[in-house]
This record gives structure tokens, C-alpha cells and sequence, in this order.
């Protein structure tokens, strides 16, 4: 699985690992990144950034928007290294270029150089204060580092901009991180926004029907998981948790039904184990 489509051109898409992994488990560095941002184009609070056109870009700006989307290709194709040399050109044609140091932030997360990451999203912040996928990105890696009051205040402030197109995926970001915090009503608030904002997330439904159903309110639970499973993104993780949540509420078919399809296509997945031994409360 991976997450939705780019809304720009060109995009760093995070690969997904596993429900269960997404069990409210943030070790994964590039789980929910944001854009490096479309070169050349206004940001959401262009403000402090100066914005061209084609036609009066000077020529500074123009090696540097080539670099960067060079860098953005070998970058989704997992070339760090090659990206990263295509970056370091883009940034000595223009310095002061935001989207680069962004996505110089992605890259250095996906090879867990945490704290490169974090000079080059502070550098990005610094040249444009209110870009809202920079504030998402790094609120990511302050979740990433367990920091979460700092983490909080990117997330809000990504939030706050009227023209931020993708807010449910901040929202489930910020739910994750409230979750893993202790901040379970914080959570499930943050998660079912980005529930509303975007239905088809299985990150999100999956997460939210798990907080649900550890506060024992099995019938939303069953809402949210039902739904997944009843589409081409249900996995074992999510199977087994709606098996807990239909034993929950004594529906005797409809667990047999989902523990079937699990033995069939997921035999050898540690979950049929926890099945097979009634480990229910695992």
C-alpha cells in the first residue's frame, strides 16, 4: 500500500508498512511525509518567499527549480545519494530555495539522519515560516523523537493555513503521534477528522476502530474495521482485529467468516498463531 496520489507533478511517495505496524507503532521514518513542495510555485503562505512566473523567472531560480526536480524523481526512486548531489546544486544556485532544503529534510528521514533532517526542515522553516507540508514534515520527525508537545504546535500550525490541501493527512499524523503520547481522546478526535476528510485512509480506519475498541466501544469499532475489511486493503493485521471486535459483540458468523478468509490468504501470517491458540487479548 502507499499513500494517495501526489497532488503535485512530481512527489516523494511514502511506502506503507503493515497495519500492524501502523498499530499506533511511528517507527517507520517516512510513513506519512509531506511534499518537497512544486518548484517554482507559490507556497501556501508565500509570504516571506518570493513567487515567478514562467516568464520572469530569473535565471538563478530556474537551474535551481531544474535541480530540484531531478532530485525529486531520484528521490522516488530511492537514489538518495544521487539526489541528494542534485540538491546540493540546486542549492548553490539559489540558497535561499525552501523546497529544497524540504526535501533535503525527506531524504536525510529516509536515512534516519535525524539530525540533518532536522537542520535542513529548520532551514526550510526559517525561509518560509508558514509552508504548511514543511510544518507537516516536521512535526513527523519530532513525533519520530518522541517530542510530541513540539511536534503538536507543526501539526497546528500546518493546520491553521486556509489553503493546505492535504489536512486529513496531518490530522492522522497528529492523531499517531497523540496516540503513542497517552493522549487517546486527543487521538481519536484528530483521527476521526481525517476520517471525514478522507474515508478510504486504511491507516487511519484501522487506528481509529484499534482506539475504539481498546476503550471497549466495540459497535464504532466494528464500523471502521468492517469497512476495511470489506475492501481490497484488508491484510491479516486488519482481519484479526475485526475478528477481536465481532467476538466482542458475540457475532459468532461473521468471526468465522473473517477467520476463514484470514487461514486462506494469510497462512502463514502470525496472527492465524494468535487465532489458533485464542490469544484474543494480543
Amino acid at each position: 500500500m502507499k499513500l494517495p496520489a501526489a497532488l503535485l507533478p512530481v512527489r516523494p511517495i511514502a511506502r506503507l508498512p503493515s497495519l500492524a505496524f501502523l498499530g499506533l507503532c511511528l517507527c517507520a521514518v517516512a510513513l506519512l511525509v509531506g511534499c518537497a513542495g512544486k518548484p517554482g510555485a507559490p507556497a501556501a503562505d508565500s509570504s516571506r518567499v518570493e513567487a515567478f512566473t514562467e516568464s520572469d523567472e530569473p535565471e538563478f531560480r530556474k537551474r535551481a527549480r531544474i535541480r530540484l526536480e531531478l532530485a525529486i524523481g531520484y528521490y522516488e526512486q530511492g537514489q538518495t545519494s544521487v539526489a541528494l548531489d542534485e540538491l546540493k546544486q540546486a542549492l548553490a544556485a539559489d540558497p535561499n530555495y525552501f523546497e529544497a532544503f524540504n526535501l533535503r529534510g525527506l531524504i536525510y528521514m529516509r536515512l534516519n539522519d535525524l539530525g540533518a533532517a532536522e537542520d535542513s526542515f529548520k532551514r526550510a522553516v526559517a525561509l518560509n515560516s508558514r509552508d504548511a507540508n514543511t510544518q507537516h514534515n516536521y512535526g513527523w520527525l519530532l513525533c519520530q523523537q518522541s517530542r510530541y508537545s513540539e511536534s503538536f504546535q507543526f501539526f497546528s500550525q500546518a493546520l491553521s493555513s486556509p489553503l493546505y490541501g492535504d489536512r486529513a493527512k496531518t490530522f492522522m499524523a497528529q492523531g499517531l503521534c497523540q496516540a503513542r503520547a497517552g493522549q487517546t481522546t486527543e487521538a481519536e478526535g484528530s483521527l476521526s477528522r481525517s476520517y471525514e476528510l478522507d474515508a478510504g485512509n486504511p491507516i487511519t480506519g484501522y487506528n481509529l476502530a484499534n482506539l475504539l475498541f481498546k476503550r471497549g466501544d466495540f459497535t464504532r469499532a466494528q464500523f471502521y474495521i468492517r469497512r476495511l475489511n470489506n475492501s481490497e486493503l484488508a491484510n491479516a493485521e486488519s482481519l484479526w482485529l475485526g475478528i477481536k471486535v465481532e467476538r466482542r459483540l458475540n457475532n459468532a458468523e461473521a468471526q468465522q467468516q473473517l477467520a476463514a478468509q484470514l487461514k486462506r490468504r494469510f497462512p502463514q501470517s502470525r496472527e492465524i498463531a494468535f487465532y489458533e491458540r485464542g490469544a484474543f487479548n494480543d
